[in-house]
């Protein structure tokens, strides 16, 4: 059909009698459902569903004879209530679908239906699944596979395709559209969480039901999928008896063509309950799926029952600001509505402060006026001094001296300990004595730090400590060497090893 052909099938749709041509077909569509092949005028009228009043004779006919321009209808001249020789020259015709005309209704009830379908959850078509399984194994595995009963096998596997394929269209259309329910509604706020939990409660159902079932269905699959490609061979060569004739090869190719489409939608079935591969099967990613929803929307009914507490929403706030200094006019007016949204006016009249070297005028802008210190009391408690006398303020002269000769003899006894053990020269663990307390510790902080980096007890560490001061460098002995230090702390012991610690400054110059 060329494309301006069409173009017109539709063009009822858009034109300014819309409405009225739609009522017409839908007429004409209600016709065909009913297996009537064509319909007069007079009765077009009066079975039309009209959105206002009937329309007078002349504009249906008018509108009729359009239709029929635009190829939706077809006419043909009605001869059978012709009783005169004046009727027969009055123009009487009979109308119906086109062939273009019924693709469009088709096209139009699809779309229509598709707009107006809900994501449904289908714990019948599981059930429905388990059954047709269980009776497909009944055939396969139990009966008699030397003589099958292939037109109940086929029957079977009509219905067992048909439900999975309802199921799989659903599960896909609320997986793609559970993000839009879970927005919320402009309504009222009761409505919206009754609705919220309505959809919670149905969705708990559903996968307690695909988990108590998923896993029947997946056994009854691997118990049929050894046996079943030649049952499927045996119903698409029944299906190919069917096929319009033609030679061997168009029937062959008719058969394979059959057979592959079966193998296709069993395949499709298989991968929902069984994972053939690393991936995951479908029934899995749907559960994965709902059980991410729920959580959502409790969040979601959380926020409303916030919201309907009286809670503000501060983000809701900035983006109402936001539109608001969109809608200013010019830079003066979004100036003015920044200082009544964020209280910049002059407050000079509040005298906070007392040493102001001169005295500004009220209408002196915050941003060209010098900076006026406000005490921090008064942004926490709103009055600048406390009521009665002030406090007498604590002298922690001695305290903080305290504090600071504690930190310098810690100092001092790190870098004390340091010099001790950072010498620069190899010696075993158990050549290591004279370790006071603080020595001991830093030696035992550089231990694990070089331990730590040790792939196997054999091998050898070199790394530097994490203050990036010291280099240590760790080399195990022999298995059997022990090694022992003894400490005010406690006592070391484990296998000997050969230990140089170095300062950062002086593995450079060595290195140099």
């Amino acid at each position: 059909m060329p494309t301006e052909v069409s173009a017109d099938l539709f063009r009822h749709v858009s034109a300014e009698k819309s409405d009225f041509y739609r009522c017409i077909m839908d007429a004409f569509a209600a016709a065909k459902r009913q297996y009537r092949l064509q319909l007069r005028p007079d009765e077009v009228l009066a079975e039309a569903r009209w959105t206002g009043p009937a329309p007078r004779i002349e504009d249906l006919t008018a509108a009729l004879a359009q239709l029929t321009a635009w190829g939706n209808l077809e006419s043909q001249p009605d001869t059978a209530r012709v009783l005169s020789l004046a009727d027969f020259y009055r123009a009487r015709f009979l109308y119906r679908l086109s062939h273009g005309g019924e693709a469009v209704e088709t096209a139009l009830a699809t779309f229509e239906q598709a707009m107006r379908r809900r994501a449904e959850l289908q714990t019948v078509a599981l059930e429905d699944i388990a059954s047709r399984l269980a009776a497909l194994r009944l055939l396969v595995v139990v009966g008699t596979p030397d003589e099958p009963d292939v037109a109940k096998v086929h029957g079977v596997m009509r219905d067992l395709v048909r439900v999975f394929e309802s199921l799989a269209d659903n599960a896909q259309a609320f997986m793609a559209g559970v993000a839009r329910s879970l927005q919320l509604q402009q309504a009222d706020i009761a409505d919206v969480i009754g609705y919220k939990r309505r959809l919670i409660d149905y969705l708990e159902r559903f996968m307690s039901d695909l988990v108590r079932r998923s896993e029947t269905i997946a056994t009854s699959i691997r118990e049929l999928t050894p046996r079943i490609d030649a049952h499927l061979s045996l119903i698409a060569a029944r299906e190919a008896r069917d096929a319009a004739p033609g030679d061997l090869l168009d029937q062959a190719y008719e058969r394979t063509q059959r057979l592959e489409a079966w193998r296709e939608r069993w395949s499709g079935l298989s991968g929902w309950f069984v994972s053939h591969t690393q991936e995951p099967p479908q029934a899995e990613l749907l559960r994965a799926r709902v059980r991410a929803a729920i959580p959502q929307l409790l969040s979601a009914i959380a926020a409303l029952n916030e919201r309907r507490a009286g809670r503000s929403d501060r983000s809701a706030d900035f983006r109402t600001l936001a539109v608001w200094f969109a809608d200013c006019d010019d830079a003066r007016h979004a100036h003015r509505l920044a200082r009544a949204a964020f209280a910049l006016n002059p407050a000079r009249h509040y005298s906070l402060d007392q040493t102001a070297e001169q005295d500004l005028p009220a209408h002196t802008a915050w941003a060209d006026a010098p900076p006026l210190r406000v005490h921090p009391r008064l942004r926490e408690y709103g009055e600048a001094t406390p009521r009665g006398p002030l406090a007498r303020v604590k002298d922690r002269s001695d305290a903080r001296a305290l504090a600071a000769s504690q930190l310098e003899q810690e100092n001092q006894q790190v870098e004390a300990a340091r010099r001790k053990l950072a010498t620069g020269r190899s010696l075993r663990l158990s050549q290591l004595r004279d370790l006071d307390a603080d020595a001991f510790r830093l030696f035992l902080q550089l231990l694990g730090e070089a331990l730590s980096e040790q792939a196997s007890p054999d091998a050898t560490i070199e790394r530097r400590t994490g203050d990036g001061l010291l280099v240590v460098r760790l080399e195990p002995l022999g298995p059997d060497s022990r090694a022992s230090i003894e400490t005010p702390l406690g006592t070391l012991s484990g296998r000997d090893h050969l230990v140089t610690i170095t300062p950062v400054s002086q593995a450079a110059t060595e290195a140099a």
